[in-house]
């Protein structure tokens, strides 16, 4: 398995992990990264000596502090849809419907994208600095990647409105609290803790992991998630998404007015 400077794969006693290694832009998600993590999940997915996948960031800072906003600030709205789409086909809707457990080890921050790669993944443990949001709306957009569903799932309806509509960031332990996260562990136990569970997860029949994930999964249709693709998409055609992408970039507030 070809390892790239951004997505390292090491494996070991029947656990691969997953690291995007890109610390200086907080492990910002682009396209590039995204089809390598989907390559590296393919070619584990047939790997008969990994049995548990365990996800995380390099550095202290950021499991994955977003989506690189430069990459999709000019985007049309029939682009912006694509971008939606082929990420949940590519990776998200992947991972969260892979055949073997996938944990998040979230170090730092978790927001928009970041966020939503670890609510894709099975169980999630987190850092005590860890930070988890939703502020694509700040952006002019909302959650593109089953960040609607995935959180209203986790968390219930409230909640989610609550973190969605105002983009606030909420800590390590709110979400252990709202059910967010699995665990909270100091930073030298994040890895230590994901791989404890996923070597209680290697006890079990391969088969039933296989089939459970797929029973639970299937509590929760795909319409949500296709109605998001397209929400999505047509925040790409409107002068707020202009606005909110060019102040990102340019490290002012929007003016939405």
């Amino acid at each position: 398995m070809a390892d790239s400077k951004e997505v390292i794969v090491s494996v070991k006693d029947k656990i691969a992990l997953i690291t995007i290694n890109a610390p200086k832009r907080l492990n910002a998600l682009n396209r590039k990264i995204i089809k390598e993590l989907h390559q590296c999940l393919y070619d584990l997915k047939y790997d008969a000596n990994v049995r548990v996948v365990v996800i995380t960031g390099a550095g202290e800072k950021a499991f994955v502090a977003g989506a690189d906003i430069k990459e999709f600030a000019s985007f049309s709205r029939k682009q912006g849809k694509e971008l939606a789409q082929s990420g949940h086909d590519l990776l998200f809707n992947k991972i969260a419907n892979y055949s073997k457990p996938v944990i998040a080890a979230v170090n730092g921050f978790a927001l928009g994208g970041g966020l939503e790669l670890a609510m894709a993944c099975h169980m999630r443990v987190a850092t005590t600095n860890a930070k988890l949001g939703q502020p694509e709306v700040s952006l002019g957009l909302i959650p593109g990647y089953g960040g609607t569903q995935r959180l209203t799932q986790l968390i219930g309806k409230g909640k989610a409105f609550e973190m969605i509509l105002t983009g606030d960031m909420i800590t390590a332990e709110e979400g252990l609290k709202l059910g967010l996260l699995n665990y909270v562990v100091a930073q030298e136990e994040l890895l230590p803790k994901a791989f404890e569970i996923a070597n209680k997860t290697i006890k079990n029949s391969p088969e039933a992991l296989r089939k459970s994930i797929k029973a639970i999964n299937g509590v929760f249709g795909n319409i949500g998630l296709q109605n998001e693709v397209e929400l999505f998409g047509q925040c790409f055609g409107t002068s707020e998404f202009k606005e909110g992408t060019q102040a990102f970039l340019e490290k002012r507030k929007p003016n939405f007015d």
